[in-house]
């Protein structure tokens, strides 16, 4: 199945390795830190227009890869669990 995360980028759900909620998780360093380092890596890709309210880790062709969406991280899941694109 696939899954629409924001500025036509579409992602394979078998490639998801987590879905996390941005607001919640950056509040810890560790968190800030993951981020900070997969985005001077250029492992992130921002998929949003407006503010951003999630991130989604995937695992592509071996290789880490970070999406930032919109889309609110229940919101990611409630699709990946109903089969919903």
């Amino acid at each position: 199945m696939y899954l629409h995360l924001g500025f036509e980028k579409v992602i394979k759900s078998e490639n998801i390795i987590g879905i996390f909620d941005l607001d919640n998780t950056t509040l810890q360093k560790s968190s800030r830190d993951y981020l900070a380092r997969a985005e001077k890596a250029g492992n992130i890709e921002n998929v949003c227009e407006d503010l951003p309210k999630s991130f989604v880790v995937c695992s592509e062709n071996g290789k880490r890869k970070i999406y930032i969406t919109q889309i609110a991280s229940s919101t990611i899941l409630r699709r990946v669990n109903n089969g919903i694109i």
